[in-house]
């Protein structure tokens, strides 16, 4: 639904909000320094709205959800734009124009929310395929001018919503999956770091495949060759078919998801690897425990749990489960191996990740090096002004022989 500049509301930060942060480049108004009068909270979920500074200074236009934590989001630093199909074209060519010159073949996050000037928006590409996650009222009642922006710039025929997650609860948006253009009937084999991956785009997590750790399963695969690999919460099989593709002996990996062990079985079969491909379904935690009382060993063993700490109030519990997954797989490590700890926690910040890890390392009696620090690929960019947009932490350790 186009929006009339002309007839646009107007929201006001209150006398002591940081104004200074927002002109900088941070993109969120939080509920208490915006000014909540009845009209502000009367507005419809996702308003395009003109956000004024204390001094009715036009800051930009902003999207506003009285019911959101994040009450308002900068959509656009003029005031005055039009939100209309040019305008969502715009935005999404300069994205696509950015994943073109990083990758040769369509597979990527196309769109990563704020970075990418959409805010509560994450849009990935798997070829002919796209998933997108209106995780944003906005982006909600958006939906329509979105999808006809994205099939007329990147020429995709199947276009699938997924509304999950906890963002859309907080934002008071239902879950749903549909697909909105085209048919789709079976999972999307994705190349990517010389693997083949089964992408599930309708029932699989999230959108069916983590591209943001690509760059990261590229580094480990390098130290799995020839290698016995345990992959650890394993997912469809991202690091362990990674190293499989550049030669590691074997893999086991290990997941709480029969249908996400099943697709990894059918990677490893796609690139003619089934024969080196273990999968186990068990609880992660209970996996690592039962490995150690075998005294199993591996060469790379890799940890990539999901979010132990998607906010601030689970930080401290979420550090003790980092400490606990590196004391437990770090025995598993044969002497001179590699270890490699994965968070994707916006809470826990690099230094605390790492010092939950390096606690735990050393409680499972091992010592050594940490060789490699990774974040998320450049399909994934951060925006400088709002840290929550680099979650992803990746941190590789030699073990002591």
């Amino acid at each position: 639904m186009p929006s009339d500049p002309s007839s646009r509301p107007v929201v006001r930060l209150r006398p002591k909000a940081e104004a200074r942060a927002i002109r900088h480049g941070f993109p969120w108004v939080y509920a208490d320094e915006l000014v909540m009068d009845r009209r502000t909270q009367a507005m419809t979920a996702g308003t395009l709205a003109v956000l004024e500074d204390a001094e009715r200074r036009a800051m930009g236009l902003v999207t506003v959800n009285a019911a959101s934590k994040i009450v308002a989001r900068m959509i656009d630093r003029d005031a005055g734009a039009r939100v209309d199909l040019e305008w969502f074209k715009t935005r999404l060519a300069q994205a696509l124009d950015l994943r073109a010159r990083l990758y040769e073949a369509p597979y990527y996050r196309l769109v990563h929310a704020e970075a990418d000037g959409l805010p509560g928006v994450v849009i990935d590409r798997f070829g002919a395929a796209a998933v997108v996650q209106p995780n944003a009222a906005w982006a909600e009642a958006h939906l329509d001018l979105l999808v006809e922006a994205l099939v007329a710039v990147t020429g995709v025929e199947v276009v699938i919503k997924n509304g999950t997650g906890r963002s859309r609860g907080l934002e008071g948006l239902p879950e749903e999956t549909l697909v909105l253009r085209g048919a789709l009937d079976a999972p999307v084999p994705v190349p990517m770091n010389g693997a083949t991956y089964m992408a599930d785009l309708l029932g699989g997590q999230k959108t069916g495949l983590f591209f943001d750790q690509r760059d990261n399963h590229a580094f480990a695969a390098r130290l799995g060759k020839e290698a016995r690999v345990l992959d650890v919460f394993s997912h469809v099989g991202g690091f362990g078919l990674a190293a499989l593709a550049a030669g590691a002996r074997s893999a086991l990996a290990i997941d709480g998801s029969e249908a996400a062990l099943a697709l990894a079985e059918r990677g490893a079969a796609a690139m003619g690897l089934a024969d080196r491909l273990t999968t186990r379904q068990a609880d992660a935690f209970e996996a690592l425990e039962a490995l150690g009382a075998e005294r199993a060993q591996f060469d790379l063993v890799v940890c990539d749990p999901p979010a132990f700490a998607p906010h601030r109030k689970a930080l401290d519990a979420g550090l003790r489960a980092y400490e606990r997954v590196a004391r437990l797989a770090a025995p598993l490590v044969a002497p001179g191996g590699f270890l490699v700890l994965c968070s994707c926690s916006h809470a826990a910040d690099l230094a605390q990740f790492r010092a939950s890890c390096t606690r735990g390392i050393g409680r499972g009696g091992r010592r050594g090096q940490l060789i490699h620090t990774g974040f998320a690929g450049p399909d994934h960019p951060m925006l400088p002004a709002l840290a929550e947009s680099g979650y992803l932490k990746a941190l590789v350790f030699r073990l002591d022989a």
